[in-house]
């Protein structure tokens, strides 16, 4: 017998017909909170690697090489983002959302803790840099779980016509991560150099304990997903090998999701090569830019969640494509606006590009790549699609200090990288199917027609 439910009791705690309950709004909370603290982390490393780590955990010498070196440890973290997708999304289709996220949020604060009392290469030498891109290494593995299980979960404990609202707050969470981190480092930029390089940037590292804190507490107490319980009292058991299935029945979504996501390069041009460029080359001060980046990206947390609730209107792909296209425009007016040496159009530029046209893409890609796949392999293939193509992001920086050219214009071969980068991923949204507006039992359709599910 059905009952009507009121639909604000529907938004925070939906029965399922099994009697499991939805709760998006812990979910996303507790997604928001987790991603907080994966990309406070990530951003305070690749303000660091921008600014600071050249210095202290590499040779003395040329500056350029240690800058490329220093882009290397950042983009290191990403080749282990793909391992650490596969490993915890197979325990997070087979053993559930909740534990695999609780394992990756302690490792990812640890290993940041950690960094922050690393010795430098004066202390040790090459062990330094050493311990640095292990430690690198961890934090990539603990974030390429990360991302695909907090959507997973979140896209799972939505009410239908929702999930795009939900689901976006975790990429606000980005955002959060991104200002707390700013906010964080602009008083220790501005510390004097010696006090700066000696124990000031230790601080931003030492700091992410707290955040760490308060999201663990937050997802202990958040249910297993209603969907995925019910899959696994239907089947009587998980899938043996979630990754073997996938790429069975799914492979060309997977192939989808890595080519998308190739478009997050545009972000680390933005935090991480641009702030590098912004200082090197056009003659602003660190504070200034990272201000200005903080600022973009912080009002975004106000787009984001617009534009999830948006596609669950009018479908995901339209706000792709046109975060896609709107952004590679950005990109040169971004450059061209650093070259003026006026923060104010710079400001305008990353306004348009980071906080109105990116958030087109980052408040809708983690519902949109979760919905492709069917639950039983959902976060394996996400991850694994993702994690895959944020490789390309992560060097990002390191290839756009390898292309860059002389003089004024020397921007532009990046620029053209970060093009190409944004045509594929456009290719690939335009090729993938609408999942907007498809119940939640219906997705992930190629996996269920081979399986006999739909």
């Amino acid at each position: 017998m059905s009952k009507t439910i009121d639909t604000s009791n529907a938004i925070a705690t939906t029965p399922d017909m099994n009697g499991a309950k939805r709760t998006p709004r812990k979910a996303a909370l507790a997604s928001f909170l987790g991603s907080t603290l994966e990309y406070y982390d990530f951003f305070i490393y690749g303000t660091a690697a921008a600014l600071i780590f050249p210095k202290l955990f590499f040779p003395e010498g040329d500056p350029a090489v240690a800058t490329a070196g220093a882009f290397a440890t950042f983009g290191v973290a990403y080749v282990a983002r793909p391992l650490g997708g596969l490993v915890m999304g197979h325990f997070g289709d087979r053993i559930g959302r909740k534990n695999v996220l609780l394992f990756t949020l302690l490792l990812m604060g640890l290993v940041s803790l950690g960094i922050g009392l690393l010795p430098t290469y004066e202390q040790i030498g090459f062990w330094a840099t050493a311990l640095l891109v292990v430690a690198r290494l961890l934090q990539g593995f603990s974030a390429g779980a990360e991302s695909a299980g907090a959507s997973s979960l979140t896209i799972e404990h939505s009410p239908e016509g929702r999930r795009g609202f939900f689901t976006s707050f975790v990429m606000t969470g980005y955002a959060s991560g991104m200002v707390l981190s700013t906010l964080v480092f602009i008083p220790v930029s501005a510390l004097p150099e010696e006090q700066m390089m000696s124990w000031g940037w230790r601080i931003p590292f030492l700091l992410s304990v707290f955040v760490l804190a308060l999201a663990f507490w937050v997802r202990t107490k958040l249910d297993e997903t209603p969907v995925f319980e019910e899959e696994v009292a239907e089947a009587g058991e998980v899938k043996a090998l979630p990754a073997g299935d996938v790429l069975r029945y799914q492979w060309a979504d997977v192939l989808r999701v890595l080519l998308m996501s190739i478009f997050s390069v545009m972000q680390t041009l933005f935090t991480v090569f641009g702030l590098s460029y912004a200082v090197d080359f056009g003659g602003f001060e660190r504070t200034q830019i990272l201000t200005v980046n903080a600022t973009a990206i912080g009002l975004s947390m106000l787009v984001m969640p617009f534009a999830g609730h948006l596609s669950d209107r009018v479908g995901r792909k339209p706000l792709m494509l046109t975060a896609m296209i709107g952004s590679t425009v950005m990109l040169y007016l971004y450059f061209l606006a650093l070259g003026t040496g006026n923060i104010w159009l710079v400001f305008g530029a990353s306004f348009m590009f980071m906080t109105v046209l990116y958030s087109g893409f980052n408040g809708v890609w983690t519902s949109f790549f979760g919905e492709l796949f069917a639950a039983p392999v959902r976060y394996t293939g996400m991850a694994m699609g993702n994690q895959l193509g944020l490789v390309v992001a992560g060097f990002g920086p390191l290839i756009g200090g390898l292309i860059l050219g002389d003089g004024v214009n020397g921007w532009i071969p990046v620029a053209v990288f970060g093009t190409v980068c944004a045509l594929i991923a456009a290719a690939a949204a335009l090729s993938a199917r609408e999942t907007a507006h498809t119940k939640i039992e219906d997705l992930g359709e190629p996996f269920l027609k081979a399986t006999g599910k739909l």
